[in-house]
């Protein structure tokens, strides 16, 4: 569901009150990171521009690009309404939250995106903690959440272990990805024409018997195992991506899969669908210059994709990031960053600290039967 929300009472007295209601966002919301969430207005709309002109605007932030989306990457999750809820009123409650709140936690860290953090504290005037990546918290980096590996799971990592260092590319669009038969065939002349070798996760994105859209000679690289290894299923992208054969990942841009490439210095051929997926694929190839866009336009609603974007064009696409040294060495230098942020010392490391801090400090100072209110993207 795109909203999650509890509530959390406080059992402490005090004179002092405390902003109302505790909300948790869902990562497929387009608040994922401080750099999505600046692209969603505070104040009413303005007045509509002409049809097929109006476009989605981030922040003119110092040092960076304004984030411009045009009409046909904007999510139209926003005028969707919820059950039971009139449309107006999420999109007010939408804009309203973060503001009432007492601030808001991110799933990133400061060096990923520094200009956004400094937007949201300065000049938005909010609290925010950055306390990520929360990939690395997890000391079994073959679990997340409650997916059952693949049985070709284990069989893929000792595919990895035979290939040389950064000559593999992994392709995996999420759990909730779909994919036209037209884009899989699309997909898989890339994989085959990019002379690359890949790791390719098919699940929710195959949606159709592979009859429907195999290329002729595909079945047959798969079978030889020489170049390309498919996991039909969930597979454990953190080990994954994390391997030492690993050069590169073709993503949908979701966030989480974003952080998990940045953690383990990946760099990313970007293709997004829906959501905040846009967004963060500015923030990938645009700003922190560690990945390479295939050149998707359109916000894709299920299969209904508006686009069939040509095997030729995501295989360059591929070619370009496998061989750019620059882009390999930016990834790398990044990832530094993202597990530097998280030790003893580091930027999550230390908001965290002052997260816990000033709640364990306005504790005393809540009424009792008092609503807490903190938005929390994680």
């Amino acid at each position: 569901q795109p909203w999650l929300s509890t509530t959390s009472r406080c059992t402490s007295s005090s004179s002092r009150s405390w902003p109302p209601a505790t909300s948790f966002r869902s990562p497929t919301w387009p608040h994922s990171s401080p750099a999505a969430a600046s692209g969603v207005p505070s104040s009413p709309p303005r007045r509509r521009a002409p049809a097929g002109r109006r476009e989605r605007h981030g922040p003119q932030v110092p040092g960076r690009p304004r984030q411009v989306l045009p009409r046909g990457q904007a999510s139209p999750g926003a005028l969707r309404p919820v059950p039971g809820q009139p449309p107006h009123r999420r999109r007010r409650f939408r804009q309203l939250l973060p503001v009432r709140s007492f601030g808001e936690v991110f799933n990133s860290f400061h060096d990923l995106e520094p200009d956004y953090v400094e937007h949201f504290q300065k000049t938005l005037g909010r609290r925010v903690w950055l306390v990520g990546p929360v990939a690395l918290a997890s000391k079994d980096m073959a679990v997340r959440g409650t997916d059952v590996p693949s049985p070709d799971a284990g069989s893929c990592l000792r595919w990895l272990d035979a290939k040389p260092s950064g000559s593999v590319v992994y392709v995996s669009f999420g759990t909730l990805t779909k994919f036209a038969p037209a884009e899989m065939h699309q997909l898989a002349r890339a994989l085959d024409l990019s002379g690359v070798n890949f790791v390719w996760v098919i699940g929710a994105a195959a949606g159709q018997d592979s009859s429907e859209w195999m290329p002729e000679g595909f079945a047959d690289l798969i079978a030889s195992g020489d170049r390309g290894f498919m996991v039909r299923g969930w597979a454990p992208q953190m080990l994954v991506l994390s391997h030492p054969a690993l050069g590169g990942f073709v993503t949908h841009c979701g966030w989480n899969s974003v952080l998990e490439a940045v953690t383990a210095g990946v760099p990313m051929v970007t293709w997004p669908r829906y959501a905040d997926q846009f967004n963060n694929e500015k923030l990938v190839v645009e700003l922190l210059k560690v990945g390479v866009s295939i050149g998707a336009k359109d916000y894709a609603s299920g299969i209904q994709a508006h686009e069939v974007i040509a095997g030729e064009v995501i295989a360059e696409s591929i070619q370009r990031l496998m061989e750019g040294d620059d882009i390999q060495k930016k990834a790398k230098d990044l990832g530094l960053k993202a597990r530097s942020a998280v030790e003893k010392g580091g930027s999550s490391y230390d908001d965290v600290g002052r997260l816990m801090d000033v709640l364990t400090a306005r504790r005393s100072s809540v009424k009792i039967g008092e609503d807490i209110q903190l938005v929390v993207n994680l």
